[in-house]
């Protein structure tokens, strides 16, 4: 094959593709550098040829030609007699035109060769098929830069007061169909989160920083308008102001490119730019970046990648839940250099999870560190929590969860053949894997019904349901019930580095504490005690005349705002407290949501409460608590359920007890009873005076 001459390159129609097939032209030099190649292409993309000194002839070919054209430019391209013709687009002129090779339309591209970049590799004849490299940037020829259009871009550099040393981040809102472009909105926000991390200096004038560059063809310009007036930061805006030659010399001085899956994404990586790239229904295993260094941000919902011109259920959440989080996350390990090769790949074990856990609010909230190390360690996965509708405040709004999940076993759900309609729902979601954090018949029952591939959970209730197993030694109390939680995390074989709670806090509810401590007289000065008196159960409950003297010592001590707080089933034991108390003080109990709980206790400067759920939202929020416990059993000790905080003080004390009998006591709860109302303030003091 050493006398080929004449090699007719028959590529697509869109710019995108096109670029994907720049590799094979690629190929064709470097194995035959002393022929001559006629590039023929579609209109749109005619540009990334032009001018280039390295194609001896281009040609401009229209699908939509008529017939009589088609047959002339066959008859013409005959007469050239090609010692090769590779045509990509699989057209009559490939199929037709003699040549002494010539790719072939019948040949089977192997499954396991999957990117478009590689399957038109493939394509090459024989003598070029093992070339599966990208060449080097310096030596690519098929995207020719000329001295004029490096001068143009340095001048619009220029007039946009962008410095050489300045770090340019290229952000590409646009693409060709509009279920493959990330809000709008969304964008502002992260060209805002970028500017706050990595100190963008607004100002002209300065001397070096990272500058934000929106890129796109003239159908860009009302996205990147938007994006321009919405923005609190200055931004240049390039979309329609460059040719695709130019697009590639500005990309050239870029740092990263932030793009959807567009014309831009396969140009930044066939020159070698990092890439974050924002992926919805396209298949990025077909369609992904493919430059050195790059990040995928997705999120696997069931249906994709669906590979579909429209979204069939008319809603397209496989991008709207991509957060702003989640390409801001991918942005900095590129941009601080977590990502330092092609090797990296985020895990994609399991690309949808379901996290279960059933039980009370305090229960929950304890399990939120799970909610962080799964997002951490499979960032694209769709990640959704199983909860019953009472602790469904203490998750709702976590931003590293897509969706929260009620399983109300007590009501809606409470009979058998609904718990089964359930799970077939469920199914519907396509979960691979199940992290069942609390086990019960009824959770593992559904999860199985629901065909989740992998269950992993505590060998316990209903086991033989469970794919994988962990022995159930909770009712030790040898640790945290965190750290529990954590266990099952640690059994995918990751090692957990942030165990903190976290629950969010709602606007709604932040209105209504605003709005209530305005009526109450509240003022940002004042200093404000919230108690709870409250429990599940009646071995948990601390004397409630102790609970209205601790209170009175520490108003007349600090002069505190004093709140009451208190579920609806609890309303006599909250009046019971207030009646022994000889202050004013305001009564919540059965009168606010969880969510509006934690808006409470996050305005608190202490919180005292027997061991129940509000300890560990104070405990998340930071709000010092002081936890009663009584029972002396292990498995329900402060060992096991004690609050977080670096501030907080558990008070428990053993009476002697050899057996605990709980809600049975035969001594009056003595235990709880030896908690003495100075050992309260005690706690207090150490906690205000430090």
């Amino acid at each position: 094959m050493a006398n080929i001459n004449k090699i007719l390159f028959i590529t697509l129609s869109n710019i995108g593709d096109v670029i994907l097939t720049l590799p094979v032209l690629d190929a064709l030099r470097d194995n035959f550098p002393q022929a001559k190649i006629t590039v023929m292409v579609g209109p749109r993309p005619k540009e990334i040829f032009h001018g280039n000194p390295h194609i001896d002839r281009l040609i401009i070919y229209d699908k939509h030609f008529r017939l009589k054209e088609k047959i002339k430019l066959f008859s013409e391209l005959k007469k050239e007699y090609f010692d090769m013709v590779v045509d990509l687009r699989n057209s009559f002129l490939g199929a037709l035109l003699p040549a002494k090779y010539k790719t072939s339309p019948f040949l089977i591209v192997p499954k396991q060769i999957k990117h478009m970049k590689d399957r038109h590799l493939y394509r090459l004849p024989e003598v070029t098929r093992g070339y599966q490299r990208l060449p080097e940037v310096a030596s690519k020829r098929s995207l020719w830069i000329s001295q004029q259009d490096e001068e143009c871009i340095k001048k619009i550099l220029r007039e946009n007061n962008i410095k050489e040393e300045d770090k340019i981040i290229i952000v590409s809102p646009g693409a060709r169909s509009h279920i493959k472009r990330w809000a709008q909105d969304k964008f502002v926000e992260l060209i805002s989160s970028l500017v706050k991390e990595f100190g963008m200096n607004p100002a002209p004038a300065c001397r070096s920083g990272v500058k934000v560059v929106l890129v796109g063809d003239k159908g860009d310009v009302p996205i990147t308008k938007y994006i321009v007036q919405h923005s609190s930061y200055p931004i240049v805006d390039l979309s329609a102001k460059t040719n695709i030659v130019q697009l590639a010399c500005l990309l050239k001085k870029s740092k990263l490119v932030i793009t959807n899956d567009s014309a831009t994404l396969h140009l930044a990586s066939y020159l070698s730019i990092p890439i974050a790239a924002i992926f919805g229904p396209t298949n990025e295993i077909k369609y992904g970046p493919w430059s050195g260094i790059y990040s995928i941000v997705k999120k696997d919902i069931f249906c994709r990648p669906c590979e579909k011109a429209q979204c069939k259920f008319g809603t397209l959440k496989c991008m709207q839940l991509i957060k702003t989080e989640d390409v801001l996350k991918q942005v900095k390990n590129i941009l601080e250099y977590r990502i330092q090769s092609a090797e990296y790949r985020v895990q994609d074990n399991y690309k949808r999870i379901l996290i279960v856990r059933t039980d009370r609010i305090g229960d929950v909230l304890l399990s939120t560190p799970v909610i962080k190390v799964l997002r951490d360690y499979y960032p694209n996965a769709y990640i959704a929590m199983m909860v019953g509708p009472y602790a469904k405040d203490i998750v709702d709004g976590n931003p590293y969860l897509d969706e929260v999940i009620i399983y109300d076993k007590d009501g809606k759900h409470k009979s058998w053949r609904r718990s089964i309609k359930f799970a077939q729902n469920l199914k519907k979601k396509r979960f691979d894997l199940a992290i069942i954090l609390h086990p019960t018949n009824r959770v593992h029952m559904v999860t199985f019904f629901a065909g989740i591939r992998r269950r992993i959970g505590y060998g316990r209730n209903f086991r033989f349901l469970l794919t994988d197993r962990i022995k159930h030694t909770k009712q030790l109390g040898q640790k945290h019930e965190l750290e529990y939680a954590l266990d099952l995390v640690r059994y995918l074989g990751i090692e957990p580095k942030d165990k903190t709670l976290f629950m969010a806090i709602k606007p709604e509810s932040e209105a209504w504490v605003e709005e209530l401590f305005k009526q109450q007289g509240i003022k940002k000065t004042d200093r404000l005690l919230a108690i709870h008196p409250a429990a599940s159960c009646p071995s948990k409950i601390w004397p409630n005349e102790r609970f209205a003297d601790v209170a009175t010592r520490l108003i007349e001590r600090y002069g505190f705002r004093v709140l009451v707080i208190a579920g609806p089933k609890d309303l006599a034991l909250a009046g019971s407290v207030i009646k022994h108390m000889h202050h004013p003080v305001i009564n919540l109990a059965g009168r606010i949501s969880v969510s509006q709980l934690a808006s409470v206790l996050k305005r608190c400067n202490l919180f005292i409460s027997n061991d129940s759920g509000p300890v560990h939202i104070a405990a998340a929020l930071g709000t010092p608590v002081i936890s009663i416990f009584g029972r002396n059993q292990k498995g329900l000790s402060p060992t096991r359920w004690g609050p977080t905080g670096k501030k907080d003080k558990i008070l428990h004390k053993e009476v002697g007890c050899i057996e605990c009998l709980a809600h049975n006591c035969t001594k009056e709860f003595a235990c709880l009873k030896a908690i003495t109302v100075d050992d309260v303030i005690k706690a207090a003091d150490s906690i205000l005076k430090s």
